[in-house]
């Protein structure tokens, strides 16, 4: 079995990201001795999703303060922490939200810069330049991805996902407490759909006015919550996952087997003729 701990955090409009920072930190620290091989924290905790006046001085580059601490973390702890995401500035100025995957010896394992930057009501996709990039790399919860929140609204992506062999998706999110059914749907469907443990770790409080849905949640390849946060309130919840389960749950029921390459749809004739 894995041990993961969904981090399910506030990021209130007064708190400083260097005081949330070392707040953190010493959240993660007080979990030393719980066995945890994976903590998994929301999207844009740091500087605060909502923080859009803010996001240009609140950017760092990969190796800034965010990702810094989540290293210190891992290493000293001897723990995989996927640090959530955070704005990243590259050495071209570019402005991402960019999620970042460590393993137990403080090394970044895996960076995922958000391809769907949202735009309802939302100033990201103003500001922050999608990324072009996927990856599936193996972790103490099997061959993982990392999407972002909006991410999951696009079947595409997740099909890509699975064709790349992901076992595992870890989404830090901060979705609204206003579409909070849409992110238990989505978190359950895609875990449905593409047999695999979800790991979907959404903000909590309120920021700017909005109040976010929490509710973080792991789901299981057949689609079942085995564990999920409070709607409201921060909270550090422990969860053992078996990752053998994906492999049991694919040969039972082998709907991956049976799917045509994403290729092979678009081919499929239009089927106009009544009689067919």
């Amino acid at each position: 079995m894995t041990r993961v701990a969904m981090v399910q955090l506030a990021s209130p409009d007064q708190e400083s990201p260097q005081d949330r920072i070392a707040r953190v930190e010493r959240l993660l620290r007080s979990h030393a001795d719980a066995g945890v091989d994976l903590f998994v924290l929301p999207e844009l905790w740091s500087a605060g999703y909502l923080a859009f006046t803010h996001y240009d001085e609140r950017a760092e580059p990969l190796d800034g303060p965010t990702v810094a601490m989540a290293r210190r973390v891992a290493k000293d702890l001897e723990a995989w922490v996927h640090a959530g995401s955070f704005i990243e500035r590259t050495p071209t100025g570019e402005l991402h939200n960019t999620a970042v995957l460590i393993d137990a010896e403080g090394r970044i394992a895996q960076t995922y810069r958000k391809i769907h930057v949202f735009g309802y009501r939302s100033r990201e996709a103003q500001l922050l330049t999608p990324g072009e990039t996927l990856s599936v790399v193996p972790s103490p919860i099997g061959r993982v991805a990392s999407t972002t929140c909006y991410d999951l609204r696009f079947p595409g992506l997740w099909l890509e996902l699975g064709a790349r062999g992901a076992e595992a998706a870890v989404v830090p999110a901060a979705w609204p407490a206003a579409r909070r059914e849409h992110f238990t749907l989505f978190t359950e469907a895609r875990a449905v759909e593409h047999q695999l443990w979800m790991i979907a770790v959404n903000a909590c409080g309120t920021q700017a006015g909005v109040e976010l849905g929490g509710s973080s949640r792991v789901v299981d390849p057949w689609g079942r919550v085995v564990a999920e946060c409070s709607p409201s309130e921060e909270e550090v919840r422990l969860v053992d996952i078996d990752p053998a389960l994906v492999a049991e749950v694919r040969t039972e029921f082998p709907v991956i087997g049976d799917r045509l390459a994403p290729e092979a749809y678009p081919e499929l004739s239009a089927g106009d003729d009544p009689a067919q």
